[in-house]
This record gives C-alpha cells, sequence and structure tokens, in this order.
C-alpha cells in the first residue's frame, strides 16, 4: 500500500471515528473535554452538526480512488478543513475556552490529522 493511501486511509478513520462519536455520544465527547461544557446541554447540538459532517467527510474520503479525477479536490478541501480545526484549536487554546488538557488534545487531533491530509495530498500529487 502506497504511503498516500495510508494517509488517507488512517484520516478516513480518524473522521468516520469523531464524527460517530459527537453525532451518537455528543454528551460524553462534552464530559470529555470537562469543565463546565460536559454539563451544558447546549454542545449537543453543535456537536451532532460537526459530527455528520465529519462522518460524511470520512467516508468520501475512504471511498476515494487515487485516480479519481475529484481526488485534488477532495484531499485539498481535506487540507483547508483540518488547518482551520487546527487554528480553531489553538485559537481556543489561547483563549482558554477550553480546559488546559482537552485544549492539548484538541490542538494535537487536529495538527495530526493535518499532517495526514498534506501528506496525502503531497503524495497524491507525485503518485506515491
Amino acid at each position: 500500500m502506497k504511503l498516500g493511501d495510508v494517509t488517507r486511509t488512517t484520516l478516513a478513520c480518524v473522521r468516520i471515528f469523531n464524527g460517530a462519536l459527537g453525532l451518537f455520544a455528543a454528551g460524553r465527547m462534552a464530559k470529555s473535554l470537562g469543565g463546565e461544557l460536559g454539563d451544558d446541554r447546549r454542545f449537543v447540538y453543535p456537536a451532532r452538526m460537526f459530527g455528520i459532517r465529519t462522518l460524511v467527510l470520512g467516508v468520501d474520503l475512504l471511498m476515494l480512488k487515487a485516480d479519481d479525477p475529484s481526488a485534488q479536490r477532495v484531499l485539498r478541501q481535506a487540507v483547508l478543513i483540518h488547518g482551520t480545526d487546527t487554528a480553531a484549536a489553538l485559537y481556543a487554546a489561547r483563549r482558554r475556552e477550553l480546559p488546559a488538557e482537552a485544549a492539548k488534545l484538541t490542538v494535537l487531533i487536529s495538527a495530526v490529522n493535518t499532517g495526514l491530509a498534506v501528506i496525502s495530498l503531497i503524495t497524491a500529487k507525485k503518485g506515491s
């Protein structure tokens, strides 16, 4: 299996897992982030919206074939989405909008996803 396929599949699986968690276990996700967020039911609705978006994007990436004409567009979007997620996580961490441990975890997950997306895009362009 090629590096780009491995990184794309890994990113797809992370998206599917996190999307399913947000969609079907939003309350549990909120509790894992800690603080008052775990008790705030207002988090559930946006977590479910984020969850379905992430789940659909994950399945889209998983089904993508390297020779698919839309592969470059999908992979560029992945870089944009995960880069933006990383920036938003960093912003939330700096503003202390999340407990310190939750902020670190959120930034780490988003940054890893961004890295996977970038590697997938670069290797797809090279045909690796």
